[in-house]
């Protein structure tokens, strides 16, 4: 009993020790975009006089508010190109048997080992060459680069766990193979798609390399390239407290989606992770 006490007290400690670990990072920054001036240099751990400007300054001196609304617009983008691709070639490489489908797949999951300055250039000249660039609609499609293999493999997974019964089943009843994959294998494999579009959401929203190449104005740009460009007054003297406060709006919606679907994302790894 007394083991028991003890090895519940070191969990719970090193819980503790992880949540402080992981949070305190996060905390910090909620902290630092509440202070100003020199006041940004002392170790305070609750501002004695918040800066709420800062919030509002992000707003007031670039369309921060534009940049949020092209992150989305991005995000939702690539979210919504990646499952519908991911839903057709989850389908060939998980359903359908012929030569070399696990060729095929070992070969789009080896994509995502190359890093992003690898294809810039390439990425770059097809961006410009199809008129795309300083469009939301370029980053959209550069932004499939690295969602979509990951976005394909955990379909393609979860394709594979539906028992073949089901889809013989809505063939002999004379469903045509796009009803089968529409109405009963997706809603099926719903853990994983929500999985991977969140994981592919964050992805886009966080994606730094791509928009900052492919983009030249403000109109364009998405948060992490508005905040990297934030300025003061001279080359020499940033805005730090400004600079957390936008990094702390722009980190608020990630977070909230996490919150929301944290159990279907948990159920689809954990399903994915099983089953795979």
């Amino acid at each position: 009993m007394r083991r028991r006490r003890l090895a519940r007290i070191g969990l719970y400690l090193g819980a503790g020790a992880f949540l402080a670990f992981t949070l305190f990072p996060v905390y910090w920054a909620a902290v630092s975009s509440l202070e100003s001036g020199a006041a940004l240099f002392t170790i305070d751990y609750w501002p004695r006089d918040p800066a709420w400007e800062n919030y509002s300054d992000v707003f007031a001196d670039q369309p921060f508010g534009r940049n949020i609304a092209n992150s989305v617009i991005v995000a939702t983008l690539t979210v919504g190109l990646s499952l519908a691709l991911a839903a057709g070639a989850g389908f060939a490489l998980g359903r359908v048997s012929f030569r070399g489908r696990r060729l095929m797949l070992a070969v789009v999951l080896a994509t995502t080992m190359f890093p992003q300055v690898a294809v810039l250039a390439g990425m770059f000249e097809l961006i410009r060459g199809l008129g795309l660039y300083n469009n939301l609609a370029g980053l959209a499609l550069s932004y499939l680069l690295f969602t979509l293999p990951f976005t394909v493999w955990v379909v393609t997974t979860f394709m594979r766990q539906v028992p073949a019964e089901i889809e013989a089943a809505a063939l002999i009843d004379g469903a045509p193979p796009w009803r089968v994959v529409w109405s009963i294998l997706l809603p099926l494999v719903r853990p994983g798609l929500v999985t991977a579009g969140l994981l592919a959401f964050i992805g886009a929203w966080n994606e730094f390399l791509f928009a900052l190449t492919f983009t030249l104005t403000d109109a364009a740009r998405t948060v992490p390239v508005a905040i990297a460009l934030i300025s003061g007054a001279s080359q020499y003297e940033l805005p730090w407290g400004r600079i957390m406060a936008a990094s702390v709006i722009v980190t608020l919606p990630i977070v909230a989606l996490a919150a929301v679907f944290q159990r279907r994302i948990a159920t689809g790894l954990a399903a994915g992770a099983i089953k795979g």
